[in-house]
């Protein structure tokens, strides 16, 4: 049906356009034509009076034999025959022009034809793309109206959706704050439970304080005899001597004295050890958990390293990260061989402890929590990783970076995990749900980071270090070094932080102000490379880089000058360097495979 239509259509236009153009033609050819006509029929006229004319002129001849006044007939007759010679001749020449113009039009129609052919052909082409164009058309109304239905469904499904979530949003809110409120109460009847036992100790020490002074005065008020035959044993007051320790510069001497014919009472030395008793229990109460479980490796005092104690070969490559663990005891390498490796330090060599694997590509940094209970390493393969100390098993694995993460810490609550990455951003980590809380777009390659409790602080490829806090993710303050950031690093109580740079200075910057306070230099001195770590002693009063060239650069923060410069042991740029919390060792790793332990001894 649609075919005929299609058909019928586009011959009512041919024969439309026929028409037009014998409408057109034959009006500008009309007057040619009519002229033309004219002209046949005047040659049809000349021709019936040339007979005519011929036959008047034999007549006339015939009567000029008869008649003597012909003559002037006859050059009258000569003069029209002329005349009308003439007119004939002109007549036959219009007949050629117009028989010559009649085939020139001919030839413009037949050109007109053949163009009315192409126009034609044309035509078919394009009403057949017509009509394959109103398939497709239809073909893409059928696929949108398809797609709308779609689009419809999920609209009412993401409506669902957010109804549901906006229902489970207020039940946590209110979940929440039912748990807060429990948590109040819970914390406010531990307060009255903590007083009520208080109140009870402390009316509970009156009473024994109160029998036991009554018990000495009873035991005042009675006469001891004392017989001269007993001896009375008189001890030196050395202090801290238990019972049956005596100095032995003085040994006890006995004076005569007299057998006591009565023992004290029973309750009185029970009362005495049961107070003392009471208060050992309530100090050792009193003592805090930290205290209790302190890492052995606390900074006692910090020595300056001038020898190479102990030079070995960490991993099988370049070594790009070194760690003390918080207690000293452990040190934790890492390398392009995809492994963590810790190490025993004993008696002032690293003995092989173990080695952590699961990494796809090499490491490129170490962090201990504070407990010293996990290991954080960073690699290339785009994620970040936690082993167990206790097992070495690997926990947790973070993912989502779409580059190298070259930097991960530990915030201080150790429950959340800050990564700087290659591809510009920073991601901030949650181990109790092992999900990405946030990611903030930092505009450069993050190089290294620290953090403090509610901030955090990254060096990047563009020159700056900067300073973000952590709750609105915004920039606090941006400062600009000279070069490339390479690393940062805090001192112990977190107002200065070290830096490292590609232009070889080494900066200390007041956290206090956020300006440059110290810088270091030394003649020699070269950062080997855009990740090359530096490090604050314990305490903070020196500062340990390594050189490009292999040697470790010892800075007293005190004076600002140079302290040491050690240079045997490497063979090759120095990647890392630590300082023990104990402060007695100082470890540098290399680009080659080599550690070596450094200390004063």
């Amino acid at each position: 049906m649609a075919g005929r239509r299609v058909e019928c259509t586009w011959k009512r236009h041919v024969a439309e356009q026929l028409k037009q153009r014998d409408r057109v033609q034959r009006q500008a050819f009309e007057e040619i034509i009519h002229q033309y006509n004219r002209l046949l029929e005047k040659s049809d006229l000349q021709a019936v009076l040339s007979e005519r004319l011929q036959t008047e002129k034999y007549e006339l001849q015939d009567r000029h034999d008869v008649s003597p006044g012909a003559e002037s007939l006859q050059q009258e007759m000569a003069q029209i025959r002329i005349r009308h010679q003439e007119e004939l001749t002109e007549l036959h020449k219009k007949r050629g022009e117009l028989a010559q113009s009649v085939i020139e039009l001919n030839n413009q129609i037949q050109q007109k034809d053949k163009e009315i052919q192409s126009n034609e052909a044309k035509m078919l082409e394009y009403q057949q793309q017509i009509a394959q164009l109103e398939g497709e058309c239809r073909d893409l109304r059928s696929s949108l109206a398809d797609l709308e239905r779609a689009n419809q469904t999920l609209r009412d499904e993401y409506d669902a959706l957010q109804i549901t979530f906006s229902a489970l949003e207020e039940k946590l809110r209110k979940t929440t704050e039912d748990n807060q409120e429990l948590v109040t109460r819970w914390m406010a009847e531990k307060a009255q439970e903590a007083n009520r036992l208080n109140a009870e100790n402390e009316k509970d020490c009156r009473r024994r304080q109160a029998k036991l002074q009554k018990e000495l005065a009873d035991a005042a008020k009675e006469p001891l005899p004392i017989e001269p035959d007993d001896d009375i044993e008189v001890l030196s007051e050395d202090s801290g001597k238990g019972p049956g320790e005596t100095s032995p510069s003085r040994m006890p001497s006995r004076t005569p004295s007299k057998r006591v014919s009565q023992t004290p009472p029973a309750g009185l030395l029970d009362s005495i050890s049961n107070i003392f008793g009471r208060r050992r229990s309530l100090n050792s109460h009193g003592t805090s958990p930290e205290s209790a479980d302190a890492p052995t490796g606390v900074c006692a005092e910090v020595r300056v390293p001038s020898t190479a104690l102990h030079v070995f070969d960490a991993h099988d490559g370049e070594v790009n990260a070194v760690r003390f663990s918080p207690g000293s005891r452990l040190l934790a390498t890492g390398g392009m061989d995809r492994r963590v490796k810790l190490w025993e330090v004993v008696a002032g060599h690293c003995e092989p402890k173990g080695a952590l694997t699961g990494s796809n590509a090499g490491i490129t940094s170490i962090e201990f929590d504070s407990a010293g209970s996990y290991l954080l390493a960073a690699s290339n393969d785009f994620a970040s990783r936690i082993w167990t100390m206790d097992d070495y098993r690997l926990r947790h694995t973070l993912t989502g970076h779409s580059g190298k993460v070259l930097s991960a810490r530990f915030l201080l609550d150790n429950a959340r995990i800050v990564s700087g990455s290659y591809d510009r951003t920073l991601k901030l980590w949650d181990l109790r749900s092992k999900v990405c809380m946030k990611t903030v777009f930092a505009g450069s390659s993050c190089n290294d980071i620290v953090c403090t409790e509610q901030c955090v602080m990254s060096g990047h490829f563009d020159k700056k270090v900067r300073f973000w806090d952590i709750r609105s993710e915004s920039i606090v303050c941006e400062l600009e070094l000279l070069g490339r950031v390479t690393s940062l690093d805090l001192n112990h109580d977190r107002t200065e932080l070290l830096t490292c740079s590609r232009d070889d200075l080494v900066k200390i910057i007041d956290l206090r102000n956020n300006a440059v306070r110290q810088t270091f230099s030394a003649q020699g001195f070269k950062c080997g490379s855009d990740f090359t770590r530096v490090t604050f002693s314990p305490d903070g009063s020196y500062v340990a880089a390594g050189s490009a060239d292999g040697v470790l650069y010892v800075w007293n923060v005190l004076t600002g000058k140079l302290d040491k410069t050690l240079d045997k042991g490497h063979s090759s740029a120095i990647n890392s360097v630590s300082w023990s919390p104990s402060g007695t060792y100082v470890v540098s790793v290399e680009k080659g495979s080599r550690a070596v332990l450094w200390s004063d001894m």
